[in-house]
């Protein structure tokens, strides 16, 4: 009964999504502090306790002084945000066991009631696991090195504590868990490495071999896997399934290549996402991005906004990235205050972000986008409305039919895979609802600089904008014509170190036949923010 109690009671402390959001963990932070002081109480109150959970108290109180020092930006390092979720999620189960015995009920009641005061959630199994799914992302995206990772080690910067072999277990187990078998084999080696050097290992060398063999063999490592599983029925004779898989192995290969020298391992990285230009993709997230051509070199600039009567008095910076298709960067055009502001509003309202079913229409969650969401209605502040009339200034277009703003935080690794954020012919059902046609635009504000990572690139051109915060990159979607610009497909790197505040405003075809009409040639387009020439011309 008591078992039950707890297991209730955690369940309500449990809120997956936790690592869809940087800004929810900072949130999360000081639950490391409350369980530490809590645990010493319980052991005052009792008089008498058992010398592990001691430890763990000591444990809790060490690691959270770290945590405390750094403050919020200790979980914007995705190495430290795993190791928080774990020790909220795994380490914390251990406390339970100790505590079974005694009041562990009223204790956990207590936690439950200092949460619901202070409206700190806690994380579940699925943040531990998208946790370490996240540190998978990020060591593919910017080519991290296994090891380095598990050491805290980002681009030969020391950023984290070390992974103990368990850590690490953790998140090749992560990966075995989601039939990433190439993960698993690279993670699960590191495990099986570091626990020779701890004394005693954090977690046995059985459990990482069974991991380890079967990643092998999913990978085309037959005799290796063969080799691990007969030392893993050597060392656990008890074990209920190596005996048997030794037999499988072997079995498999028949009598062949049974002698000699072990061949090299095998581990292709194998990607069933359906994203085809994943590699162009990932090397623009690097920052390797194919220089300009010639044509264009000489004729990209900056120039300043003049063209409303406002802007004549205070002119907005513009400097064109790109041309065919036409991308510019207006500079300065969100302040700090703004931002606070927005960051303010839309924090109690973030929901994990949505994307459009292409079939139904229908919105819901996807993997491949990580982050957290708010939509800000224009009446709701002075801030918002002065935003969305400066989105008008800037861009030329009419505001009516626009979507809401959109404020977004990423969280651990948080990005958004290559899209369209215009709706394809085949989308029927896309914004039916909102009558407005198609996004014609879309403006995308930074309200922060991460340290590393996050870029926002476009993958056919091979172009790559890295956050500069209070800018806004805008971009067409739609050609003059209004057909759909397959061009624009882009996406949103994920967040490698620091924290990624964005805004943007999808902007809608409805009401801009006079701001942005039609051409009287094929193929016309703009080489500038406001250009309405109707024919064909170069920049």
């Amino acid at each position: 009964m008591r078992l039950v109690v707890i297991v209730c009671l955690l369940a309500a402390l449990a809120d997956a999504d936790l690592f869809t959001a940087i800004a929810d963990l900072q949130h999360m932070l000081g639950a490391e502090k409350d369980v530490t002081t809590v645990i010493d109480q319980y052991i005052i109150a009792e008089r008498a306790r058992l010398d592990d959970l001691r430890r763990y108290a000591h444990e809790y109180v060490h690691r959270n002084a770290h945590a405390e020092a750094v403050g919020p930006e200790f979980v914007t390092n995705p190495i430290n945000a795993y190791l928080l979720i774990k020790r909220l999620t795994s380490e914390w189960k251990k406390v339970e066991e100790i505590m079974l015995n005694n009041k562990a009920n009223t204790f956990l009641k207590n936690i439950t009631d200092n949460r619901v005061r202070s409206e700190v959630k806690f994380p579940g199994e699925e943040d531990l696991s998208g946790a370490a799914i996240a540190l998978l992302r990020l060591q593919d995206t910017y080519k991290l090195d296994t090891l380095d990772l598990s050491n805290g080690i980002i681009g030969g910067e020391k950023v984290s504590n070390k992974l103990s072999g368990h850590d690490t277990f953790e998140v090749g187990r992560a990966a075995y868990n989601h039939k990433d078998y190439y993960h698993c084999l690279m993670w699960m080696q590191v495990a099986l490495n570091k626990i020779e050097n701890e004394n005693p290992p954090t977690i046995e060398e059985s459990e990482i071999l069974e991991y380890l063999a079967y990643s092998l063999y999913q990978q085309g490592n037959v005799r290796r896997a063969l080799s691990l599983t007969k030392r893993l029925a050597k060392i656990a004779p008890n074990h209920p399934r190596a005996k048997g898989n030794v037999k499988w192995y072997e079995d498999m290969l028949q009598g062949k290549d049974m002698v000699g020298d072990l061949p090299p391992i095998v581990n292709k990285r194998v990607e069933f996402d359906g994203i085809v230009e994943r590699d162009a993709y990932e090397a623009l997230c690097r920052g390797e991005i194919p220089p300009v051509e010639e044509k264009w070199r000489n004729k990209l600039r900056c120039y300043l906004k003049r063209d409303k009567p406002f802007l004549k008095l205070a002119p907005i910076k513009v400097e064109i990235l790109r041309f065919d298709p036409l991308a510019v960067l207006f500079k300065n055009v969100i302040s700090d205050s703004e931002i606070e502001v927005i960051k303010e509003l839309a924090s109690p309202k973030l929901k994990r972000a949505t994307v459009q079913n292409s079939k139904t229409g229908e919105l819901e969650h996807a993997t491949y986008r990580i982050s957290k969401s708010a939509w800000l209605k224009g009446d709701l502040d002075p801030v918002i409305d002065r935003v969305n009339r400066r989105i008008e200034d800037f861009t030329g277009l009419n505001q009516a039919t626009s979507e809401e703003l959109q404020v977004a935080n990423y969280g651990l690794g948080g990005h958004y895979d290559p899209h369209f954020d215009f709706a394809r012919k085949e989308e029927k059902n896309a914004f039916k609802t909102l009558n407005t046609g198609n996004r014609i635009a879309t403006v995308l504000f930074y309200m922060s600089q991460p340290e590393r990572g996050g870029a926002t690139v476009f993958n056919h051109l091979g172009t790559a904008v890295f956050p500069s915060k209070n800018d806004a990159l805008f971009w067409y979607n739609l050609r003059r014509d209004g057909e759909g610009d397959l061009r624009t497909r882009h996406a949103a790197c994920p967040v490698l170190l620091g924290v990624k505040w964005v805004s943007n405003k999808w902007i809608h075809e409805r009401g801009q036949e006079f701001t942005r009409p039609c051409g009287l040639e094929e193929g016309v387009q703009e080489n500038f923010i406001g250009d309405l020439s109707p024919y064909v011309n170069g920049p």
